[in-house]
């Protein structure tokens, strides 16, 4: 199993000792060739479990009072944090929500796909420059090479998001942590995002996926969790007899209010 989550319970400590709990004994796997659809409202917990993956809550505030997790066998909460690094970016692959508090606003984002390469594979900057080029045309962004040549800022939020994508998935991980990865994006580069990260998965990566968006997680997930105010409140190992029959009353609400939304 790549990825096994145990009894996992995450916390947050304010400045005036107040605890808040967003993630409670949760439990889930995931293995080579599965993408993982973890769907919630917001609040729900579902970004929480997946940034705890590599790590990357800011701690304090953040905690893990419960749970381990399990990446190729080894617990990235309690890894050294320069292991962790090592394996962030080339074995695990994160798409944030957020691509301009992921993206340096000081440096070029051709340049920022090329540090990306050099700093896992030892290749020349000319062959991660052609690399970081292929990606950008790849995610959908025109004339690659003007583009490269710009700063975050002048970028639209849609491309900016293309860019995090493209960075995420060069590197070809072993698990790409994919949180709403595709919010900001039309329908068109959508479709040209998922159908990339469809390819991923079929080479035996596997994909955890978070989204509030039922139609992506039909198109993508061969397997879901539904969470609700912290909690896992139900699993499907199949997600076509999920939509079809939801057992969980908040589950049956998502797919209602899911479907009322497509008769619009």
């Amino acid at each position: 199993m790549l990825l096994n989550i145990e009894n996992l319970s995450v916390s947050y400590r304010t400045d005036d000792e107040v605890v808040t709990e967003a993630a409670v004994d949760v439990s889930l796997t995931l293995d080579r060739g599965e993408v993982l659809g973890i769907v919630g409202e917001s609040g729900s917990g579902k970004s929480s479990v997946a940034m705890s993956v590599a790590r990357l809550l800011p701690s304090p505030p953040a905690f893990w009072p419960k749970g381990r997790i399990l990446f190729d066998g080894k617990d990235t909460l309690t890894m050294p944090l320069a292991d962790l690094r090592q394996i962030r970016g080339k074995r695990i692959g994160v798409v944030f929500q957020d691509p301009m508090g992921s993206l340096s606003p000081l440096h070029r984002i051709g340049d920022q796909l090329v540090e990306t390469v050099r700093l896992h594979e030892d290749v020349s900057c000319s062959a991660a420059r052609a690399r970081a080029l292929e990606w950008l045309g790849k995610v959908g962004i025109p004339d690659p090479a003007v583009r490269a040549e710009a700063y975050p800022h002048e970028l639209s939020g849609g491309m900016q998001q293309r860019v995090m994508i493209a960075m995420a998935l060069m590197l070809e991980p072993d698990l790409l942590i994919a949180d709403e990865p595709t919010t900001a994006l039309d329908v068109t580069i959508q479709a040209q995002v998922l159908k990339l990260m469809k390819e991923l998965h079929r080479t035996k990566s596997a994909v955890l996926l978070i989204t509030h968006d039922l139609g992506v997680v039909s198109q993508m997930a061969t397997r879901l969790a539904v969470m609700k105010d912290g909690r896992v409140v139900e699993t499907s190992e199949c997600p076509d007899e999920f939509f079809n029959h939801p057992q969980h009353p908040y589950s049956r609400a998502l797919v209602g209010e899911a479907r009322r939304m497509e008769l619009e």
